[in-house]
C-alpha cells in the first residue's frame, strides 16, 4: 500500500481522512467490471437536459449510478459543492440508493448494494475533486489524473475505508487535452470522467476487466466549462 501523490490528510465534520490509497490489492476482494446507475432528485436536470446543456455553469458534475450494465434511475446534476452518496445513511440527505427502484434480481448485486451503507462524499474544491470513502468497505477509482500522463493504460485505485483520494486534478486535465490537436477540437474530450465501483474492483488487477461487469459503480461526469 503506497501513499498516493497529491493526496493529502483531510479534516471533516466526522474526523480526519487519512489518505493512504493501494493501486493493487494486498489482498483480492473479489473481481469487478461495468454497470450504471442514475437518479434525479427534484428540481434537477433531465438526461435531456443534461446532455444538451454541458457547458451549463449551474451544475459542476452529473452523476450516473450503475448496476453492471443496466444504469438505474435518471441523471443527477449536482449544483452543492459536495454531495453524499449512500445507500443508509442516518439523517442523509443527497444521492440514496435505497430509493431507487432496480429490477436486478442479481444476488450479488442486492448484496454488494446492501454494503455500499454510508457510502461516499464527492466534494469539489479548489484543487480539485475528491472523494472520501465513508463506508465499511473499499471503493475502486479510476480517472485520467490519478496517473502519470505517459501511462499507456489508466489504473484503478483502491481506497480503503475512512480514506481519501483527490479523484480528479482539473488543472492536469486540462494540460492533458492538447488544444492543438485537430481531432481534440472536433470531438468532446473524455477525460472529465470519474469511475467509482463499490466493493468490487476491476481491471488488470482483478477477474472482472471491465467496469461494466461492477456489481454497484458510479460515472461522475465533470463540468469542464
Amino acid at each position: 500500500m503506497g501513499i498516493q501523490e497529491g493526496v493529502g490528510t483531510r479534516e471533516t465534520g466526522s474526523g480526519a481522512w487519512k489518505s493512504v490509497v493501494a493501486d493493487c490489492p494486498d489482498s483480492v476482494p473479489s473481481s469487478t467490471e461495468t454497470g450504471r446507475t442514475n437518479c434525479l432528485a427534484p428540481g434537477r436536470l433531465s438526461d435531456s437536459q443534461v446532455l444538451q446543456e454541458p457547458g451549463d455553469r449551474s451544475h459542476w458534475c452529473v452523476v450516473a449510478y450503475w448496476e453492471e450494465k443496466t444504469r438505474v434511475g435518471r441523471l443527477s446534476s449536482v449544483q452543492e459543492p459536495s454531495l453524499d452518496i449512500f445507500y443508509d445513511l442516518p439523517q442523509g440527505n443527497g444521492f440514496c440508493f435505497r430509493q431507487l427502484n432496480s429490477e436486478n434480481k442479481s444476488q450479488l448485486v442486492q448484496k454488494v448494494r446492501g454494503k455500499i451503507g454510508y457510502g461516499i462524499q464527492l466534494t469539489r474544491e479548489v484543487n480539485g475533486v475528491w472523494v472520501y470513502n465513508c463506508s465499511s468497505y473499499p471503493i475502486f477509482i479510476k480517472s485520467a489524473t490519478l496517473d502519470n500522463p505517459d501511462s499507456r493504460m489508466l489504473l484503478v485505485h483502491k481506497v480503503f475505508p475512512g480514506f481519501s483520494i483527490k479523484a480528479f486534478d482539473y488543472e492536469k486535465a486540462y494540460s492533458l487535452q492538447r488544444p492543438n490537436d485537430h481531432e481534440f477540437m472536433q470531438q468532446p474530450w473524455t477525460g472529465f470522467t470519474v469511475q467509482i465501483s463499490f466493493v468490487k474492483g476491476w481491471g488488470q488487477c482483478y477477474t472482472r476487466q471491465f467496469i461494466s461487469s461492477c456489481p454497484c459503480w458510479l460515472e461522475v461526469i465533470l463540468n469542464n466549462r
